[in-house]
């Protein structure tokens, strides 16, 4: 079994004060893609301790953004940025052989900003999306296995998101950004692994604001995904998205999301005393 693991931590360093590295041991992920980083390679690097290889595009100002992939053994190759946004801490990939498939698995950390209706930042946001669409269906059409991993800061249909009726003209749940997942989840026949398991239920939501009772109400955002290209989302065993028990026990405002996969890398796990760092 392969387990892989996403989470916005909203910053490396706040996630582990409030308790992020009980989680880790709990759930003990083979790999780990984090978003918000927001930190530097060395920082990063004795934050999550020896015994993960790491690759790591920082955020372009710092205290922003920053993507990682951190794994228990050795990527085959690693990317970071994409296009136009390589700088902007918003992308990184890591190539992984898998025992008895002759097809790599490309797992991609990601971060898309949340944007706002009806300014230059948001026709960034969908200038960014458009760059990943094109990366994504190019990886599929390259015989690869493909799981993104990450927060798009898309809520994809009103099951979604809690109070949709409220939020309809608000960055998160425009049309345009919707249509995007429809596109991606028909035209590109990429598989969300999350819904795919649980179907129509409403959530699991990922995102809660810190402020007010949005997290003891559950008036949360599914906006953070596991999407797989079609033959790799058939491995999948279970799914499941680690909402705190209580308030006081979030590490972050985003809940990590999970998947186990019926597949092994043949890559060598790390010890100690061998770990060693990725950056291209």
């Amino acid at each position: 079994m392969l387990r892989v693991a996403t989470v916005n931590v909203n910053g490396i360093r706040a996630a582990r004060r409030r308790g992020m590295d009980a989680w880790l041991d709990a759930r003990h992920p083979d790999i780990l893609c984090i978003q918000e980083v927001r930190a530097d390679d060395a920082v990063l690097a004795d934050s999550v301790g020896p015994d993960w290889h790491i690759v790591h595009e920082p955020g372009a100002a710092k205290g922003r953004a920053g993507v990682a992939i951190l794994s228990r053994m050795a990527p085959a190759d690693v990317r970071t940025g994409l296009g136009d946004f390589t700088g902007a801490g918003r992308w990184v990939e890591a190539d992984f052989a898998l025992e008895g498939d002759p097809g790599l698995l490309t797992v991609v950390s990601v971060y898309v900003h949340t944007g706002e209706a009806d300014t230059p930042v948001q026709e960034e946001k969908y200038r960014f999306l458009a760059t990943i669409r094109e990366r994504m269906t190019k990886l599929a059409a390259d015989r690869r296995h493909v799981l993104v991993c990450g927060d798009l800061n898309i809520c994809h249909r009103e099951v979604d998101l809690k109070n949709w009726k409220g939020n309809l003209k608000k960055a998160g749940f425009l049309p345009q950004e919707r249509a995007w997942l429809d596109q991606l989840f028909t035209e590109d026949r990429f598989v969300d692994l999350v819904r795919n398991a649980v179907g129509e239920e409403p959530g699991p939501y990922t995102w809660w604001s810190w402020r007010g009772k949005a997290f003891d109400t559950d008036a949360g955002w599914r906006i953070d995904y596991l999407i797989s290209s079609t033959h790799f989302a058939g491995r999948v065993l279970a799914t499941a998205v680690d909402r705190a028990p209580t308030y006081g026990q979030r590490w972050s405002d985003h809940a990590p999301v999970y998947a186990d996969l019926d597949a092994w890398t043949s890559g060598t796990p790390l010890t100690v005393n061998d770990a060693c760092r990725f950056r291209r």
